[in-house]
């Protein structure tokens, strides 16, 4: 109830995330992790793996295809970006 209350939201949309029958916007999740103090990535981790990955698809299982497949491409761009000025 509090996180609802600290996002601005209804608490009924919070267990609906947690629940898993809705997904969060990009605000949301940003906004849930910087009151927990987490980074967002931990918000989708598999914490139950004892070895670190940071291949997408082994360390955030549990997201939708869709936005895997974009943190892959922000995650490339940023990377060229970075290259490009070098």
């Amino acid at each position: 109830m509090k996180l609802a209350e600290y996002c601005d939201t209804s608490s009924g949309y919070i267990s609906e995330i947690e629940i898993g029958r809705k997904f969060p916007s990009t605000e949301m999740i940003e906004k849930i992790a910087e009151i927990l103090r987490v980074e967002p990535y931990h918000l989708f981790k598999d914490w139950t793996k004892e070895v670190c990955n940071p291949d997408v698809e082994s360390a955030c299982p549990f997201l939708p295809v869709s936005i895997k497949n974009e943190i892959k491409s922000e995650i490339e761009s940023s990377v060229n970006k970075i290259l490009d000025k070098y």
